[in-house]
């Protein structure tokens, strides 16, 4: 079971009814939502995102974020979950990405810190306080939108994010000392290659999905944002500061090793959780995610956020 907020020994995926979902999970359509799933599109900054939406607008509101080559529908297994426990779930593509394509810079201009981060904090402001996912990249866009504007966030959770600031893919698995050499457009060339030729080793119909999302995505914001993955700023100290209950999640598999991670929710005074899974708890342990996150969805509620 879930630690308290606030204790950061890790949580791992064992012999208990959400792991057992988890291995259980049947293979799905991801380009079928959940039903009862809304879709919009929200005016940010950089243009118009594409949203989902699952639940109740009156209900307790959670934002979950897609990484870099992601989307809204990465969260199709976590939504339904979250939305049975009592709250309205939304998620939205980052410009650039699958149906937000065509928001991003100014022609000849790139997608930067500035620009991602606004539309974040566009979006959170429309609505109210809402507990936070972001996964992966996001997890760092996800933190600068919190130091800023700590008052839109109830908790934040950083799934599979990178844990150091910094030149953040040095610590990946067995590839990261050749990271120091790769430019951002190789590096994106690499995580593009990875993904389309499965080495992440995903059921048909997800490879076919995530495949397909490429015929959309721009690729300049995929080299852009693994530049800006060589540049993270540290702002652990300003986050642990927050006040915000957070917790970091990851899988005995990730990029990433857990130590790293581990390390990470330490300077960020944050829960850990660690599934036996890889990079996307989201998609293969989201009942394990799901109760972990409401867990700390009612502990910040018991606190007043």
């Amino acid at each position: 079971m879930p630690v308290s907020i606030g204790e950061r020994r890790p949580v791992t995926g064992g012999d208990d009814e959400a792991a057992r979902l988890d291995a259980a999970l049947p293979d799905i359509d991801w380009s079928v939502a959940p039903v009862g799933t809304v879709f919009s599109r929200f005016r940010a900054p950089s243009g118009e995102l594409a949203v989902a939406a699952l639940g109740d607008p009156a209900d307790p509101r959670v934002v979950l974020i897609p990484g870099v080559t992601g989307s809204k529908e990465d969260f199709y297994l976590l939504a339904p979950i979250l939305v049975a426990a009592g709250y309205y779930v939304q998620s939205f593509d980052l410009a650039g990405q699958y149906e937000s394509a065509d928001a991003g810079p100014v022609p000849g201009g790139h997608y930067t810190y500035p620009l991602l981060v606004a539309d974040v904090v566009a979006f959170l402001r429309d609505g109210r306080p809402a507990h936070v996912l972001g996964y992966s990249f996001a997890g760092i866009l996800a933190q600068l939108a919190l130091v800023e504007h700590p008052e839109l966030f109830r908790s934040l959770t950083l799934l599979t994010a990178p844990p150091e600031p910094g030149q953040s893919f040095r610590g990946v698995r067995i590839i990261g000392v050749l990271s120091w050499f790769a430019t951002a457009r190789i590096g994106a060339s690499l995580m593009i290659w990875g993904i389309t030729t499965n080495k992440n080793r995903v059921s048909d119909s997800r490879l076919a999905f995530v495949r397909s999302r490429f015929a959309l995505t721009r690729r300049s914001s995929v080299d852009d944002i693994v530049g800006l993955m060589k540049r993270v700023p540290d702002v652990r100290a300003r986050v642990a500061a927050s006040g915000i209950p957070l917790l970091v999640v990851t899988g005995d598999h990730d990029l990433w090793p857990t130590h790293l991670h581990a390390a990470n929710a330490e300077a960020l005074g944050a829960r850990l959780a660690v599934y036996r899974t890889g990079h996307s708890p989201c998609e293969t342990a989201p009942h394990q995610l799901g109760r972990d996150m409401i867990t700390l969805f009612r502990e910040a509620e018991s606190r007043g956020r």
